[in-house]
């Protein structure tokens, strides 16, 4: 059951980490747009901020990937025992190990 809770919170983390930048960054560089059309002579001072900001909302998509690939690969909800189990111990059988 936690794989698949796990599953569907990858699913949310990547979908809407990848919703938001992409709306994110469509409304930045609509606004450059608009702005070097009223300005062009300040068209390189907003470039420059435009492209930072471009590469700090990819980065915040990008550390949410790595999140989800955490917890698809590495999860760390799976050694998370659940209330019946505890007090039991798992032993491998002689000649397996």
């Amino acid at each position: 059951m936690i794989q698949a809770y796990t599953g569907i919170g990858i699913g949310l983390i990547i979908g809407l980490g990848a919703l938001g930048a992409c709306v994110g960054v469509g409304i930045m560089c609509s606004r450059f747009l608009e702005g070097a059309a009223r300005q062009p002579e300040l068209m390189p001072q907003l470039q420059a901020k435009v492209f930072l900001l471009l590469g700090l909302i990819d980065a915040s998509f990008i550390i949410g990937v790595g999140l989800a690939m955490l917890f698809a690969f590495g999860n760390p909800l799976l050694g998370v025992s659940s209330s019946s189990d505890r007090g039991r111990t798992f032993a491998l059988p002689r000649g397996s190990a």
